[in-house]
């Protein structure tokens, strides 16, 4: 029989994320590879959604989500960033960032034209380009800073680019584009007539008092600008599936909610109720959460330093990329994630799943440490073995 799937997946795969999460409960290994946490979710926003499902909210919601969601988001943009949206026409209820992304690219990209992805990138975005028939360009960022080459990113950007896909806090380097990065971003899409596409699922996670900065608050970009976020990592609850886009351009938002519209019709109608509570706890919440983070940040390095990887600490979100070059292994980011996996016990992502060049990341592993002290203290003892256990296995090779 003659092939009969679509061309635009032959150059995809299965998320290798997902994949080493199947590893690690194979092997009963910790799970530092996918962006799960082990700790609960805020008890009002768990009781939030159980009341909905209970008072029975189970039925679908307004395609672009419930006004009283729409209207927490709106008002957490305004008082936040001054980013004026209204409910009705600009915010839209997704389900998550990642079904987003895929429907901002949809409702902006013809086939044949080009994509900037920033990279070390998610593994969604690619997918989310070539579904569209779009072209992806890249620009990269390099340790052990992972700060924006602007002479790169001017050269990515032509007649055909339509958008440039942006993550700030950035997954998986934990870099947080400056002012000045964006502002080199903002007139570029200027320029060009460019959408930017800004995913912005980690905007509470950041280190040693940095801020967020979202593209849209930069002059003239709010009309360009299609933010997205969501309540996965902010609030410990990545299996509900809920995120949002706000969209200040009418053009622009009709097109986005025509996509959703027809790929997931609403987004989970008790889970958005539950959303407003989440977007109405007070700023201590976010304090305390942006100082666990710090902690666990601390735990995550020290380890990683003591057992033999070259670390560079990320400035925000919960992800860091290290090099385990130092240690001795002789084959590539895949085979270590899978022995780590097997072997120590410790399951972390490949390097090179986050590159359109795979040798840019064949000496890394991404580490996600959204977990319980206890699990990182353990996954700790486990890491500073590696190089013991190295040893023992070229020996015996």
């Amino acid at each position: 029989m003659t092939s009969v799937t679509a061309h635009r997946l032959e150059s995809l795969q299965e998320s290798s994320i997902r994949e080493m999460t199947r590893l690690a409960l194979r092997y009963g290994a910790i799970n530092l590879s996918q962006g799960l946490p082990d700790f609960p979710a805020p008890e009002e926003v768990k009781q939030a959604a159980a009341q909905a499902i209970m008072e029975d909210h189970n039925q679908y919601s307004i395609t672009w989500g419930l006004p009283e969601t729409r209207q927490a988001v709106a008002h957490k943009m305004d008082t936040l960033y001054g980013i004026h949206a209204d409910p009705d026409r600009h915010i839209t209820i997704t389900c998550g960032v990642s079904e987003a992304i895929v429907a901002a690219i949809m409702a902006v990209v013809n086939p044949g034209d080009e994509v900037v992805i920033v990279e070390p990138f998610h593994e969604n975005y690619v997918p989310a380009v070539r579904f569209a028939g779009g072209v992806p360009r890249f620009v990269t960022l390099r340790p052990p800073h992972f700060h924006l080459d602007i002479d790169e990113l001017q050269q990515a950007f032509g007649p055909r680019t339509k958008a440039i896909i942006l993550n700030t806090p950035h997954n998986p380097t934990g870099h947080v584009f400056t002012r000045e990065e964006l502002t080199h971003i903002g007139k570029l899409a200027e320029a060009w007539n460019s959408v930017i596409i800004s995913d912005e699922i980690y905007e509470h996670i950041l280190y040693d008092n940095r801020a967020h900065v979202p593209p849209a608050t930069l002059p003239g970009l709010e009309k360009r600008v299609i933010t997205l976020g969501g309540l996965s990592k902010t609030y410990a609850v990545t299996g509900w599936r809920l995120g949002y886009a706000v969209i200040p351009n009418d053009t622009l938002s009709r097109a986005f909610r025509t996509v959703h519209d027809y790929m997931t019709i609403c987004a989970p109608t008790p889970l958005q109720r539950a959303a407003v509570v989440a977007l109405g706890l007070p700023s201590s919440y976010y304090e305390q959460q942006k100082r666990a983070y710090a902690l666990r940040r601390e735990l995550i390095v020290e380890a990683l330093q003591e057992a033999g990887f070259q670390v560079h600490p990320p400035e925000g979100a919960y992800y860091l990329l290290a090099d385990f070059s130092p240690l001795g292994w002789t084959k590539d980011d895949v085979a270590f994630a899978h022995w780590l996996t097997r072997e120590v016990g410790v399951a972390v992502v490949p390097g090179s799943t986050f590159y359109h060049r795979k040798e840019l990341g064949v000496a890394q592993v991404r580490f996600a440490f959204a977990k319980k002290f206890s699990t990182l203290e353990e996954a700790g003892r486990r890491l500073r073995r590696v190089r013991e256990r190295i040893g023992l296995e070229e020996h015996a090779s």
